[in-house]
């Protein structure tokens, strides 16, 4: 979810955005019979509805790269959408359909060998974020790969533990778990956006072993 479907500004932007990397860039679209108010909905849409997201783009393939202003500095396309909550369908149709393979959607699908050298091509890209200014940890930890976050970690993608556990809890990733807990200083009491703290979503989950843990370490609902 964005988190940001509530209380924003009419005024939004459609543009096409390219990359999420630090040297991305943004180019106003000329595309006039996209109306914002169907991107917002197909960006929406990205975040896990794939059936939604096949519908709106057979019918409209001008919406793969289009970009939902939600503030002035924080645009959305359907690719990011579905990079920052974990979906891997949505994530993969797009990118099959010639959506650009960002590294935070590369972190998400666990392309480890994609990220490691966009990194070594670019080490400003070790700081990229997604949408809403999610940093790449989060994004990795969807992919349950604990190789590729701990890479990210020790070359400086440290911001963003609190949602990387929050992503591993979800998932029921244990061995990820353990390791943000113990090295990577997460609040283990942060609350995502349903004000679920991570002990609350494996109770819920009914994941008992990472739920003890959580518990060990002083985690409360």
């Amino acid at each position: 979810m964005t988190g940001r479907e509530h209380g924003i500004p009419a005024r939004a932007v459609l543009r096409t955005v390219i990359g999420c990397e630090r040297e991305s860039y943004r180019v106003q679209t000329t595309n006039a019979s996209l109306s914002t108010d169907m991107v917002r909905e197909f960006v929406i849409a990205g975040h896990g509805n794939l059936e939604k997201v096949r519908k709106m783009l057979e019918e409209n393939p001008e919406l793969l790269n289009g970009s939902y202003a939600w503030s002035e500095t924080d645009y959305e396309t359907a690719i990011q959408g579905a990079a920052q909550v974990g979906s891997v369908p949505v994530a993969e149709y797009l990118l099959e359909k010639g959506a650009p393979l960002e590294i935070c959607a590369a972190a998400m699908l666990g392309q480890k060998d994609e990220v490691e050298r966009r990194i070594r091509d670019n080490p400003d890209n070790i700081n990229s974020k997604g949408a809403h200014g999610i940093p790449l940890l989060p994004h990795a930890a969807w992919s349950g790969d604990l190789e590729l976050v701990q890479y990210l970690f020790r070359n400086g993608a440290n911001a963003g533990s609190s949602s990387a556990l929050h992503n591993a809890v979800t998932r029921g990733y244990y061995d990820l778990v353990v390791w943000l807990v113990e090295n990577a200083s997460p609040d283990l009491n942060s609350k995502n956006f349903q004000g679920k703290t991570p002990l609350s979503v494996a109770i819920e989950r009914k994941q008992e072993t990472i739920a003890h843990l959580l518990r060990e370490h002083g985690a409360n609902e």
